[in-house]
């Protein structure tokens, strides 16, 4: 078993800060963990006002429930949870527009990318990372969740299995399926190993 880095679990002190609303360790708990939620909740909606709104929503929601977060767990996989529940809830309530399979299957062209990119480079990079991003959103939601969590949040099969509630063969499956789904959807050129 790996050993769990120091800055994924919160300590007694910062725990007892937080719960008592110190705005300074609630700034800095934000800004620590911020960017990562913000990614994961643009890979799974696509949309960076509603990412945006979903980060705010979650660090909310965490501000609120503070009091039953256990001291030395891992603080990751419960702000995962809690931002998958609050974009689930979203859902719920709304449906989003959707993006049509016909656009996201076109075809997607990926270079090395340097250091001393030309415009052109530069504007190919952030049209296929459009292409990825509204293929991603063809998924049904477990499986673009398990491919985001795999790939883009580097998560074990094992934390994607607790956070989906599902076994670990399954949250595997998972994985598997979207990638191939991904690979129809964008013409088989895009290797998502």
């Amino acid at each position: 078993m790996k050993s769990v880095p120091q800055a994924e679990v919160l300590t007694h002190e910062l725990l007892a800060e937080l719960r008592a609303g110190d705005e300074g360790a609630w700034h800095a708990f934000i800004s620590t963990h911020e960017g990562r939620m913000y990614n994961y909740l643009f890979r799974l909606e696509g949309n960076k006002d509603e990412a945006l709104d979903l980060t705010q929503e979650v660090f909310y929601r965490a501000w609120r429930s503070i009091a039953t977060f256990r001291a030395g767990e891992r603080v990751l996989p419960w702000l995962y949870q809690i931002a998958r529940n609050t974009q689930i809830e979203r859902h719920r309530r709304k449906q989003l527009p959707r993006f049509s399979i016909e656009e996201a299957s076109e075809e997607v062209g990926f270079e090395a990318v340097s250091h001393h990119r030309s415009p052109v480079q530069a504007a190919e990079s952030v049209d296929a990372a459009e292409r990825v991003q509204r293929a991603l959103t063809e998924l049904p939601l477990e499986y673009r969740e398990a491919v985001v969590l795999r790939f883009v949040e580097d998560l074990s099969y094992d934390e994607i299995a607790q956070l989906q509630g599902c076994a670990v063969g399954t949250a595997k499956s998972r994985v598997f399926r979207a990638k191939e789904m991904l690979s129809g959807l964008l013409g088989g050129v895009v290797d998502v190993d």
